[in-house]
């Protein structure tokens, strides 16, 4: 998969734990000031993006909000599909919201927000064009939800761009 490069968006290497987690916490201090809460989240979303495998993990930023992490991954068209399914027909209090879209390279987008406690979260499942046999899944979170709808439209520029490449023999 290919995302083109969108101001307010900065990766992080996953090359280990340990790497992952100081660039994180040097991207997010660099942005906002001394926050436990953002600290908590950059360790929790550094060890989770190694456990899951995932191929991207970036520090989202708006002038008008404080700071978001995204984490990506693929995920089989068939995982996406049955969460699909499942969230569409979910009649449960935690969902805020679940809308479908198109990309403009016309994949399918399943955008799911949960109600939490604290902060701010939406999750996207993009599935690759006929035949649907590729998906990504994005988790972009707000530890504190201020300037949320801000990070999210940065965050939707960003999967606007995606990309399923070509597939080795």
């Amino acid at each position: 998969m290919k995302l083109a490069s969108i101001p307010g968006i900065t990766s992080v290497s996953l090359r280990s734990v340990a790497d992952t987690t100081a660039e994180l916490l040097a991207a997010i201090t660099r942005i906002a000031e001394h926050d436990p809460t953002l600290e908590a989240a950059a360790v929790q979303a550094a060890e989770a993006a190694h456990r899951d495998r995932a191929g991207l993990l970036a520090v989202v930023t708006h002038p008008a909000a404080d700071p978001g992490i995204l984490v990506g991954g693929v995920i089989t068209a068939s995982q996406a599909e049955e969460l699909r399914n499942h969230l569409l027909h979910a009649s449960t209090p935690e969902l805020r919201e679940v809308t479908e879209a198109k990309t403009a390279k016309g994949c399918s987008v399943l955008i799911v927000e949960p109600i939490l406690m604290a902060g701010a979260q939406l999750q996207a499942v993009v599935t690759d064009t006929a035949p649907a046999t590729r998906a990504t899944m994005f988790t972009l979170h707000s530890p504190t939800g201020r300037g949320w709808l801000d990070l999210a439209g940065v965050a939707g520029r960003l999967l606007s761009t995606l990309e399923f490449t070509a597939r080795s023999p």
